[in-house]
């Protein structure tokens, strides 16, 4: 226990002045922490083990670089690491959520093409590819919400613990996604159809 009497502040101290044995403790105080906080979103061991060590080796870097100023906030600044690094990781993933507007309309109803033609199966990959960039597009809030509900499955609750957000919140912050992405699709023709989507 002694190693706990030291806070977390002076262990990041003391790295900075090269003290490895400084950061081992740090990483051994929080991984399991950190790691919890990405299975919660990842749900994955093999994929959360491998975002855990991006974290720590970010977390790593941003110090020995001199960019950490989080003076006596250690777990959140890691957790906040780790909650991106994770968010990031489904970004990247090849996932074709369905995502469903704020009128009830899905995104690709125009899309159900003939699963035998190929050209059409490119123009609904094409379609997913440039939805993604939309998304990214999004502010950050309204994206991280928009990631874990529609690519992660996510209940409002979770997303609410995972964000520290009231539900409130994060719906009303769900509700501005899905009306920004849908003013963008309009404005690039992805997806659109009249009948789904009046003027």
């Amino acid at each position: 226990m002694e190693k706990y009497k030291i806070s977390d502040s002076k262990l990041v101290s003391l790295y900075k002045l090269g003290s490895e044995e400084a950061f081992e403790q740090l990483l051994n105080r929080h991984k399991s922490r950190v790691f919890t906080t990405i299975y919660l979103i990842v749900k994955d061991n093999y994929v959360a083990e491998d975002l855990l060590q991006e974290t720590f080796i970010k977390a790593i870097r941003t110090i020995k670089e001199g960019r950490y100023n989080e003076e006596g906030k250690f777990l959140p600044w890691i957790l906040r690491i780790a909650h991106n690094l994770a968010i990031d990781n489904f970004r990247k993933e090849k996932r074709y959520p369905t995502v469903v507007l704020e009128d009830g309309s899905s995104v690709f109803n125009t899309l159900q093409f003939a699963e035998d033609s190929i050209e059409s199966a490119q123009i609904k990959q094409d379609t997913h590819v440039k939805l993604r960039q939309l998304i990214d597009e999004l502010p950050d809030a309204q994206r991280e919400v928009l990631v874990m509900r529609h690519y992660m499955d996510m209940s409002f609750q979770e997303i609410s613990e995972n964000t520290g957000v009231s539900i409130n919140t994060a719906l009303g912050r769900m509700r501005y996604a899905l009306i920004n992405l849908r003013k963008k699709m309009k404005q690039y023709n992805i997806a659109y159809d009249q009948n789904i989507y009046p003027r």
